[in-house]
């Protein structure tokens, strides 16, 4: 086993974001601007990597008009079955608008005008990312790309004092120091090739728990998105304007983007085969959708289909917490965890607070990640900057198991074995979509013996020891989706169960998620709203 304090690379800071998408930019930034010296921590290339740099995305932008906002916060309670909090909506619309505003007026993005006035209700990923990366070194923060973290560092007292990773361009292993840590890791996709997702593998959900932090909405983690069969490309938005058939041409009555997804889930499983068009959409529209997202329409030009007017075959790719709303819980304004020096923000936190049960991509999700990176990297810098002078004083325990400290025993599983279970017991359709407690028991006894194996004695080195902890990461994640979804025993937003069709008014909380060898779930009170409804 390597030393743990001996480092070839052993920095200091007051603020680790770890992540470079929209959330760990925006912290980052926050935090900078706040007086803190920060450091940005990306397994891939900070500005690149991830599901924002790889396309377009819509925004939650609304103008400050009281009518509007009631509006916008209003139109989703229902699908997200009122599990949102009216107070964090409105501060994540205030936050989301200040910032879209200082996205153009200070890192000069282009925004498109539309008769005479900047469009900001959407993002080109590629250019937004690019601009976020030039923002942040300017405002002085440090940047080590390809650097995955693989493990938080504690003091005695249990509070959050840094991280540890591995740089794979230099083969070496590093360490920083600091005063707080900022986990803006994104989502998980359990590496199912949606666009940009394969990087989105819940490392900071494990971190966290790791540290003794709690999730919350796992149940709400099975998001599928709609995509070509012949590409990896999950614009989802796009198919409201679709019909789809079955593959003899006949129409597949009742499936659609909204609220017909369930149909196409299960006519793949019961053919292999599900046609689509897009054929709602006016010229106008169709100009639109070409400029918007021009990344959609790549694949279907090289192949010479015209998806307006010829039929082509679409699947469901899992994009779990990426599209779903379950993450790491969060107890305070700044998107502090349960865990002292420690924040979450994006993809990695819980969006219930602003989502409720259900979300997807772009939107509602886009303005979380740039407001609540704005208010965890707030928040990092205030509690590092608390610490004073004791912080560089603090002994650093690292509290990483899987892959660093197995519990002992033989290894009755390892990476290989890991990625199988998910494969096998996560990605289909039948298990982790079109739930039922027969299939969702025994694939979480699945999971939990895979689990077993990877914590009694699975170990790895070096630039083996990311690959290990992301897919132990992957079995995590799925034991608390699953743990959740059984706890659940109704269908709410997108926690749907076969054998439980309705809304259960005695089950309006949220439901808390923990523990790593045993997990355990606890209903959480849905508070702070001015409208109460089940």
């Amino acid at each position: 086993m390597p030393s743990y304090d001996l480092v070839p690379l052993d920095l200091t800071a007051d603020v680790v974001v770890v992540g470079g998408g929209p959330a760990g930019t925006w912290a980052a930034l926050t935090a900078a601007e706040s007086g803190a010296d920060v450091i940005l921590l990306d397994k891939g290339y900070c500005g690149t990597s991830g599901p924002t740099a790889a396309g377009g995305t819509g925004v939650w932008y609304v103008q400050p008009d009281p009518a509007e906002r009631e509006k916008a916060m209003a139109s989703r309670e229902a699908l997200g079955g009122f599990l949102q909090d009216r107070r964090w909506m409105a501060r994540v619309l205030d936050q989301t608008y200040e910032n879209m505003n200082r996205l153009e007026a200070e890192a000069r993005y282009p925004f498109p005008i539309v008769d005479g006035t900047p469009h900001k209700r959407g993002v080109q990923g590629p250019e937004y990312m690019r601009r976020m990366r030039s923002w942040i070194k300017r405002a002085g923060v440090r940047i080590l790309d390809h650097s995955p973290v693989t493990e938080l560092l504690v003091d005695g007292t249990g509070t959050v004092a840094g991280v540890r990773g591995h740089r794979r361009q230099h083969g070496t292993d590093y360490r920083v120091r600091a005063g707080a840590v900022v986990l803006a890791t994104g989502g998980c996709a359990f590496l199912s090739k949606a666009l940009g997702c394969d990087v989105a593998t819940g490392d900071g959900a494990l971190f966290a728990a790791e540290a003794g932090a709690e999730m919350s909405g796992m149940e709400f983690s099975n998001a599928y998105g709609i995509a070509p069969a012949f590409t990896s490309v999950t614009k989802t938005a796009y198919y409201n304007f679709a019909t789809f058939f079955h593959g003899d041409g006949t129409p597949l009555e009742g499936a659609g983007s909204q609220g017909g997804r369930t149909l196409i889930a299960r006519e793949l499983l019961r053919s292999g085969t599900v046609l689509c068009r897009i054929d709602q959409a006016t010229p106008e529209q169709q100009a639109q959708m070409r400029l918007g997202q021009p990344n959609f329409f790549l694949p279907f030009d090289r192949l010479g289909v015209d998806p307006f007017t010829d039929l082509f075959p679409v699947t469901l790719l899992l994009e779990g917490t990426v599209r779903g709303t379950g993450g790491i819980r969060i107890i305070a304004d700044d998107c502090a965890t349960t865990v002292p020096g420690l924040y979450a923000a994006g993809d990695a936190a819980t969006r219930e607070l602003v989502c409720g049960a259900f979300t997807g991509g772009g939107s509602h999700n886009s303005a979380w990640a740039m407001s609540s990176g704005t208010f965890a990297g707030r928040g990092a810098a205030a509690f590092a900057g608390g610490l004073g002078t004791s912080a560089a004083r603090r002994k650093l325990t690292g509290v990483g198991r899987v892959g660093i400290r197995p519990a002992g025993g033989t290894p009755h599983a390892g990476r290989d074995e890991a990625l199988d279970v998910i494969r096998r017991q996560v990605h289909p359709y039948d298990k982790n979509y079109l739930r039922h407690g027969s299939r969702l028991r025994p694939a979480l006894a699945h999971l939990d013996a895979v689990w077993a194996g990877l914590s009694g004695g699975a170990i790895a080195h070096g630039g083996d020891l990311p690959g290990l902890r992301q897919a132990a990461a992957m079995v995590a994640h799925a034991r608390w989706m699953y743990t959740s979804a059984i706890a659940r025993t109704e269908s709410r937003g997108m926690a749907r169960r076969e054998e439980y069709p309705d809304l259960d008014p005695n089950q309006y909380h949220r439901i808390a998620v923990g523990g790593l060898d045993q997990p355990w779930t606890r209903p959480e009170a849905v508070t702070g709203r001015d409208l109460v409804a089940a």
